[in-house]
């Protein structure tokens, strides 16, 4: 009876505020699973943000929809028949490249002040500061030095070769006359930079829209800027609304309250599913397969995990097949490396891990881990085979998984204990600054061909001394890996590139330096009244070309 009348006030909610909207298509409420952890486009790291951004700001160059570089902020992709690429010799001999770039003509921040190449200057300084937080200090290492030719034009000289010099995709500028103060003290400027202490600052912003109002942890409002440069959005307000609980989450878009569940951060899969099934009439659901990858990072400094044999057998415990047959209905195949099937670099040739407990068993029997006690190994000190997980909290498809993993482990003698968080304190902290104990369970976007040196190269592990800047959230040393990464950037044959891409996937998947699960679908769950979404398949939203977007 309870159940009924819920259902029944929420199918009338329904109907009024389905009227209301038809009425009032000029505003767009999204809804999402997470808030921003920052709004920082250096420092903070996470889909939510990247949403955001992609309405707010412009990055100088991008993949599409249709997996092409292009150009955003600039204005021509720089080539070496067009002599925009060429070759250079860094102070110390080495070889290096100079590359051209034009800022678009009336690219203007949101107080007016257009965007220059003082911009550019001021983001690589604070950059390649070690202690200001900026997250890939790798790129800003790269570029020796940025020449400036007029306020539009400026040249960045490698210190490298690199196979993609043209894409600077993560290069986001950030505005040197409301920064520059804050950066006095790098050291600080983590905490004390404009887009975390004042986001609703106009002058942070040069995209379609800006931020003009935060209420932390809940939702982020944004309105036309209009010093934007290229076509007029059409939504006078576009509304991000965050409801952690992706069952609350379904919920709110059928009462109403939101229009949109955005696919890159929204509802699981199979909530998709079932939702089509029941509202398919009501709302259009687009499933978009590309380069979303959810594994379980491995912290390895644990000595329980720092056995490759256990992290093998881990693997071989978990009924991958299980959860993408029976909760995603194969829309989400088993992934064996980080590198999704559909990018160009994917190799199959590479270790495999079948559905297997008894070879499990036998890997935590080399292991030392031979010890029964009430179902649970113990090793020669007496120590359990205990591990910590930890997911996204309120994410329902998730939190399904990690029982599911939990009860496969049981079945080898792993105790599996979980302990999961709010995504603003798992992103923002827990797994930032490596404190999860055992494995953290999420998703990486990427975009193509991407080589992952934040996540897996040496250098990029998070810690005090680097103000938590890299990726590589397990402690992951390879001495292979780091070789491979640096040869893959810099030897551009289709052989060189075969072999070291094959040399990557190769040595992740003996490694594991993650446990890989699969790769995602994302659902995009739109009224049928918006138009011009395309999703992309890859990291870089749909939203970057939100000013096509419509309500009919």
């Amino acid at each position: 009876m309870s159940a009924y009348r819920l259902l029944a006030a929420a199918a009338l909610a329904t109907a009024l505020t389905t009227g209301a909207a038809q009425a009032q298509k000029d505003e767009l409420v999204i809804g999402i699973s997470q808030f921003p952890q920052g709004f920082h486009p250096n420092i903070a790291s996470h889909v939510a943000l990247s949403l955001i951004h992609g309405m707010t700001r412009r990055p100088f160059t991008v993949y599409d929809a249709q997996w092409n570089l292009i150009c955003q902020l600039c204005t021509t992709l720089p080539t070496r028949e067009a002599g925009t690429i060429r070759d250079w010799t860094t102070p110390d001999g080495k070889p290096g490249l100079a590359v051209d770039y034009t800022i678009q003509d009336g690219a203007t921040w949101g107080d007016e002040t257009p965007v220059t190449t003082a911009d550019v200057q001021f983001t690589w300084e604070i950059g390649r500061n070690e202690t200001s937080g900026v997250n890939n200090q790798e790129l800003y290492r790269r570029m020796e030095k940025i020449e400036s030719r007029d306020a539009r034009s400026f040249t960045i000289f490698w210190n490298k070769r690199t196979c993609q010099a043209e894409a600077i995709n993560d290069f986001e500028i950030v505005p040197a006359h409301l920064e520059r103060a804050a950066a006095s003290d790098p050291a600080a400027y983590r905490t004390g930079n404009a887009y975390d202490s004042d986001p609703t600052q106009p002058g942070l912003y040069f995209g379609p829209y800006r931020i003009t109002r935060v209420e932390p942890g809940a939702t982020v409002v944004l309105e036309p800027n209009p010093t934007w440069w290229g076509a007029k959005p059409f939504f006078t307000k576009i509304t991000f609304r965050t409801i952690e609980n992706t069952a609350a989450l379904e919920a709110n878009l059928l009462s109403g309250e939101i229009d949109y569940i955005a696919g890159e951060d929204g509802i699981s899969l199979d909530q998709a599913l079932a939702f089509e099934k029941r509202h398919g009439d009501r709302f259009d659901v687009v499933f978009k397969p590309g380069l979303f990858y959810e594994h379980i990072d491995l912290m390895l400094d644990n000595p329980i995990l720092a056995d490759v044999r256990v992290r093998r057998a881990l693997l071989h415990a978990i009924d991958r097949g299980a959860i993408s047959s029976r909760l995603f209905e194969g829309k989400q195949p088993v992934a064996d490396t980080s590198v999704h099937p559909l990018d160009s670099v994917h190799v199959d040739d590479v270790r495999k891990y079948a559905f297997d407990p008894g070879q499990a068993r036998t890997l935590l029997d080399a292991a030392g881990w031979t010890d029964m006690r009430d179902g649970i190994r113990h090793n020669a000190a007496g120590e359990p085979l205990r591990i910590e997980i930890m997911t996204t909290a309120g994410n329902r498809v998730r939190e399904l998984v990690e029982q599911v993993i939990q009860s496969n482990l049981r079945e080898v003698g792993v105790d599996l204990r979980i302990r999961n968080q709010p995504a603003r304190v798992l992103f923002g902290q827990t797994i930032r600054q490596r404190e999860f104990t055992g494995m953290a369970m999420f998703a990486w976007f990427s975009s193509p061909q991407n080589v992952p040196r934040t996540t897996l190269h040496s250098s990029m592990i998070p810690n005090a001394e680097n103000s938590w800047s890299g990726q590589n959230y397990p402690g992951y040393r390879s001495a292979v890996m780091d070789e491979a990464i640096d040869r893959v950037e810099v030897e551009c044959s289709a052989a060189d590139q075969t072999r070291h891409w094959t040399t990557i996937q190769q040595t992740y998947a003996e490694d594991l330096p993650a446990l890989p699960l699969y790769f995602r679908a994302n659902a995009f769950i739109m009224p049928k009244w918006l138009h011009g979404v395309t999703p992309t398949g890859h990291q870089y939203p749909s939203t970057l070309w939100v000013e096509n977007w419509t309500a009919k």
